[in-house]
C-alpha cells in the first residue's frame, strides 16, 4: 500500500497481493473488501442507496444488520453485487473513532514504537463487539455507519478527512467493482422498472415526487453528516 512521507495511510482501489485470498463470489468469500448489494424498496427508487459490509482477511463479510446484531457470513439482503478491494499492508489500526487527528498521530506513533499495532481482522473484531451493543436506526446508526466505524478505526486516510456515510456511499457508488453482469441487473433492474412505469403513469407528478423523496434523503445525510456531527453516528 503506498504510504506517503509522513506516515499517512492511504486507501488503495482495485489492488491484490499475493497473499490475499483471492474474490471468490460464488463462495461470497471477499478478502479485505468493502461489498454493497441493493436495499429492498429504497434502492428501487434510489439506485445509489445499499446495504454495505466490511469483510475480513478470510473474505468472510460482516454488516450491521440490526439492533444490537452485527452479521458474520450471511449478508442481509441477498449476495454482494458490487465490492472494493483494500490492500492493507502497513496500515495504522491504532485509531479510535473518537480521536481527533492529532491525538490519533501520537497513538500510531506509540504503537509503532511498542510493536502492539492490531492486525486488520483485530480492527474489525472491535469495532463488531462496539456494535453490537448499539441500537439500528437506518437514519442515525445503519450499516454505512458500522463500515465507516471500521475503516476509521483502521486508520486509512480519505484525503479529505474521516470516513462517514457520506463519502463512504459516494466510494463504493464511483469505484465500486460489479461482481458480474447478473449483478449490474440484480441492481438496476428494479430501478428501471419503477422509473419507467412511474413515468408512464405518472409523468411530472412521479418525477416531482421522486425528486423530492431523493432530496429529503440526501439533505439528511448531508447534514447530518456535516452540519449535526452528532446525529449520524460512527
Amino acid at each position: 500500500m503506498e504510504t506517503h512521507a509522513d506516515g499517512e495511510s492511504a486507501l488503495m482501489i482495485g489492488e491484490t497481493e499475493p497473499y490475499i485470498m483471492q474474490i471468490d463470489p460464488k463462495r461470497a468469500r471477499f478478502p479485505c473488501c468493502i461489498v454493497w448489494s441493493p436495499l429492498p424498496i429504497f434502492s428501487w427508487f434510489i439506485p445509489f442507496i445499499g446495504h454495505i459490509g466490511i469483510c475480513r482477511e478470510d473474505g468472510v463479510i460482516l454488516d450491521f444488520a440490526g439492533p444490537n446484531f452485527v452479521c458474520v457470513d450471511h449478508f442481509a439482503f441477498g449476495a454482494a453485487t458490487r465490492y472494493i478491494q483494500i490492500t492493507k499492508d502497513k496500515q495504522c489500526c491504532c485509531i479510535s473513532p473518537s480521536m481527533s487527528e492529532h491525538e490519533s498521530q501520537i497513538r500510531c506513533n506509540q504503537a509503532e514504537q511498542q510493536s502492539e499495532i492490531m492486525t486488520w481482522d483485530d480492527a474489525i473484531r472491535k469495532s463488531t463487539q462496539e456494535f453490537q451493543h448499539r441500537d439500528y436506526s437506518l437514519f442515525t446508526c445503519n450499516c454505512h455507519s458500522f463500515v465507516a466505524n471500521n475503516l476509521n478505526r483502521l486508520g486509512y486516510g480519505t484525503g479529505t478527512g474521516r470516513w462517514n456515510v457520506v463519502n463512504l456511499a459516494v466510494l463504493i457508488f464511483l469505484k465500486g467493482r460489479w461482481v458480474s453482469k447478473t449483478a449490474i441487473v440484480k441492481s438496476c433492474l428494479p430501478f428501471v422498472v419503477v422509473f419507467s412505469l412511474g413515468v408512464t403513469f405518472g409523468g411530472w407528478t412521479f418525477l416531482t415526487v421522486l425528486a423530492s423523496f431523493t432530496a429529503i434523503v440526501v439533505g439528511w445525510f448531508l447534514l447530518g453528516t456535516y452540519c449535526f456531527k452528532s446525529l449520524i453516528q460512527l
